[in-house]
């Protein structure tokens, strides 16, 4: 019981890591109707700038800041150099962001190298607690905190404030919106801006969990679409779900099935499509 305890808080943890990448790229995809598919290099670039500062001498949280911030700045240069310009064309968006998945992978390996690197698990979390004859790292508990603490303050943001309400609104009618006085290039910008940052915060967290390497942001990337696919384009809350499930799958499914693991992960998806195409809390088309 205990090693199933091990392994479930463990998916949980993962789950939670493709939670908190998956609700940047479909709060993008939901609100701006924007395909990233940069937002896997979003991920491998947090994590890189936090190991670079830590190497520096500077501790894990310091080093979480500022690779949020910067993730979150090279967001809004993204956006306002380049998105902008092809707001409602899907084909440019996918060709924009897929070269720059390469302009940035390519620049990372010219910067960092090749080499597999890993991020040190902070002092403050760095031991374990007994779960029956097993034992589980603390830091995989703090992900699991940090994903829920996450979904809270979506939540809260969503429907609790008025510049939840104003995107939501611009997800509705946006020339209603524009209309109202209110500055939508800037609420985009921001929404932009906010995604990227959680491909950041992401990356750092995950720095300890499943290092950097080359190659790391097609397999994130690829996870998190299968993620805004199950849960429902545009819905975070989906995502989280997604997620779990995800995690779960892929954890417990090494467990059991090593070579099935990720078939099954892909027949989830499939089945979902099938039965309810739109995802699990996507909206209906009409």
């Amino acid at each position: 019981m205990s090693i199933f305890s091990v392994q479930l808080l463990t998916g949980l943890a993962y789950g939670m890591l493709y939670f908190m990448i998956a609700a940047g790229l479909t709060i993008i995809l939901g609100v701006m109707n924007i395909v990233n598919l940069a937002h896997g290099t979003l991920f491998l670039l947090g994590s890189y700038i936090a190991f670079t500062f830590i190497s520096q001498d500077f501790n894990f949280w310091m080093a979480l800041l500022l690779s949020v911030v910067i993730t979150g700045v090279l967001g809004i240069i993204i956006e306002r150099l380049l998105i902008q310009r092809v707001y409602g064309k899907e084909l440019e968006q996918v060709l924009l962001t897929f070269g720059l998945t390469f302009i940035i992978a390519d620049t990372a390996k010219w910067i960092w190298g090749t080499e597999m690197q890993t991020i040190a698990v902070p002092a403050l979390l760095d031991s374990s607690i007994s779960i029956g004859s097993m034992v589980f790292p603390v830091y995989r508990l703090f992900v699991v905190l940090v994903g829920c603490a996450l979904a809270f303050l979506l939540w809260y943001f969503e429907s609790r404030t008025r510049i939840g309400a104003i995107i939501r609104a611009g997800v509705d009618d946006r020339t209603m919106v524009a209309a109202l006085g209110i500055n939508v290039g800037v609420v985009f910008t921001g929404v932009f801006a906010f995604g990227a940052s959680l491909a950041g915060l992401s990356g750092v967290l995950g720095g300890p969990l499943i290092g950097m390497y080359t190659g790391m942001d097609s397999d994130i990337l690829v996870t998190s679409l299968i993620v805004v696919v199950i849960g429902g384009l545009g819905s975070w809350k989906g995502s989280f779900i997604g997620a779990i499930l995800i995690g779960l799958i892929e954890t417990l499914g090494k467990v059991w099935f090593p070579s099935l693991s990720m078939l099954i992960v892909f027949l989830l998806m499939v089945a979902v499509l099938l039965i309810r195409p739109q995802g699990l809390f996507g909206r209906e088309v009409a």
